[in-house]
C-alpha cells in the first residue's frame, strides 16, 4: 500500500458515542477528512446503504478476500460475522487527497495503528460506565436483550485496551468530547482551527 495522508482512528466499545463525534469531524471541511466504509458480512439494519454504512457481503465473499490479503484488518467479531477495512478503500480516498477517519473495533483500530505508526492517531472514547453503556444500547432498540449482553462483556474487555491508544477521550459530556476531538485531529492533521465569530 502507498503511503497517502493521515489516518485517524476513533475506536470504543458500542455505545460510546464514537459514531457520532466521527460524524461531528468529518462535517468539519478544514480536516480534510473522509469516512473509511467497512466492509461486514452482518446483515442489513434498518435504511442502511450499501457502500455508504458499509460494503455488506456474504460470509463467503468476505472470507474469499481475506485469503487474497484484501483487507487492512478484519476481525470475526461473532461467529460468522465479520468486519474488515479493505486496503482498496483507503487507497481510494488517500488518491483523492483526503485523511482518512476510522469508526472501528478496538482491535482493529490497534492493528492499523500498527501498521501505520507514523501516520495514525488512535483515538479511545471512553463512556461514563458500564451502565451507562447498557443504558444507551438499549435505547437504540436495534438490537435484543442477548445482543445487548454480548456487547456490555466485549466492552469490559474493551475498556482495558485504553493505554495502548494514543489519546483517550472521555465520553462523559458530548459537547466538551466533541470540542476535544476536534482539537486533537486539528493539531494531528496540522490545521488552524477557524475561530468561532
Amino acid at each position: 500500500m502507498s503511503k497517502g495522508g493521515k489516518l485517524i482512528i476513533f475506536s470504543a466499545p458500542s455505545g460510546s458515542g464514537k459514531t457520532t463525534i466521527v460524524r461531528h469531524l468529518l462535517q468539519q471541511p478544514e480536516l480534510n477528512l473522509a469516512f473509511s466504509v467497512s466492509a461486514t458480512s452482518r446483515p442489513r439494519r434498518g435504511k442502511e446503504k450499501q457502500g455508504q454504512h458499509y460494503y455488506f457481503m456474504s460470509t463467503s465473499e468476505f472470507k474469499n478476500h481475506i485469503k487474497n490479503e484484501d483487507f487492512l484488518e478484519w476481525e470475526e467479531v461473532y461467529r460468522d460475522c465479520f468486519y474488515g477495512t479493505l486496503k482498496s478503500e483507503v487507497e481510494r480516498l488517500w488518491e483523492e487527497g483526503k485523511n482518512v477517519i476510522f469508526d472501528i473495533d478496538v482491535a482493529g483500530g490497534l492493528r492499523i495503528k500498527k501498521k501505520f505508526p507514523e501516520q495514525t492517531l488512535a483515538v479511545f472514547v471512553k463512556p461514563p460506565s458500564v451502565d451507562e453503556l447498557k443504558i444507551r444500547l438499549k435505547k437504540r432498540s436495534t438490537e435484543d436483550d442477548d445482543k445487548i449482553n454480548m456487547r456490555i462483556a466485549k466492552a469490559s474487555v474493551e475498556l482495558a485496551t485504553a493505554p495502548q491508544f494514543d489519546k483517550i477521550i472521555k465520553n462523559y459530556e458530548l459537547e466538551k468530547a466533541l470540542e476535544e476531538s476536534h482539537q486533537l485531529v486539528a493539531d494531528f492533521v496540522n490545521v488552524e482551527k477557524p475561530k468561532k465569530e
